[in-house]
């Protein structure tokens, strides 16, 4: 069998396919293209009412890449409505691996100082995988998907991919494509330069975030992509 490495994966990336274990304890990974792939445009992110009040009180502090290893580890971990987990040590190894060399990164809720969510993504070329996330509070998932909209669009990144769609991204303006429709998605998104650069107005954490006019804090119902 293919020894996996990290180059290995983001070739698989490029190409469409992703990872998946059955269970963190069984070492076996499965390459997956779904036939109708999930994509959240990043120009229709919707995000309610109640979640842009959230953003607006400033109750979770964001910070970008600062504990990748405890995020991807949060996102292994059993949940009420997710007992078995995709990810087995060996994928973990390797996206802390993509994160050591730049291709992967964390968007991350804090508050008092503790980690209460947060979720994990590839970056390669305008293209974000998105592989998973957590939430230990409520919302705390659901303002750093928030940033991270915020952090692909000030970046110039065109796709933002979310492998599947489920009632919770459905929410937030997750849409199904064909996987013809997405192979054409990822192409153009993989031929462009983007930055994954942090927070908009630079920096690592959420001294300039939300932004005051137009971004996902504004009081305005937003068009802009747990």
């Amino acid at each position: 069998m293919q020894t996996l490495t990290p180059d290995l994966l983001l070739y698989a990336y490029a190409s469409g396919l992703f990872p998946m274990a059955n269970d963190r304890d069984d070492p076996s990974i499965y390459w997956i293209e779904p036939r109708r792939r999930g994509i959240l445009p990043l120009d229709e992110f919707h995000a309610s009412k109640s979640l842009r009040k959230v953003i607006r009180q400033g109750r979770f502090e964001i910070m970008v890449d600062q504990m990748f290893p405890a995020v991807i580890d949060a996102c292994a971990g059993p949940a009420p409505d997710r007992p078995r987990t995709w990810l087995n040590d060996e994928l973990i190894r390797l996206y802390v691996e993509l994160f050591g060399r730049g291709y992967a990164h964390s968007v991350e809720t804090w508050r008092e100082g503790r980690l209460v969510g947060g979720l994990y993504g590839v970056a390669l070329g305008a293209a974000f995988f998105g592989e998973s996330m957590f939430s230990r509070e409520r919302d705390a998932s659901k303002v750093a998907l928030a940033a991270l909209i915020d952090i692909l669009r000030a970046g110039g990144f065109q796709l933002l991919d979310t492998q599947f769609i489920t009632d919770h991204l459905r929410q937030f303006g997750t849409v199904e494509v064909s996987r013809t429709a997405y192979q054409r998605l990822l192409k153009r998104a993989l031929q462009q330069p983007a930055v994954f650069q942090g927070l908009p107005g630079g920096g690592e954490s959420n001294a300039a975030w939300p932004l005051p006019v137009g971004g996902i804090g504004s009081s305005q119902s937003t068009t802009q992509r747990s």
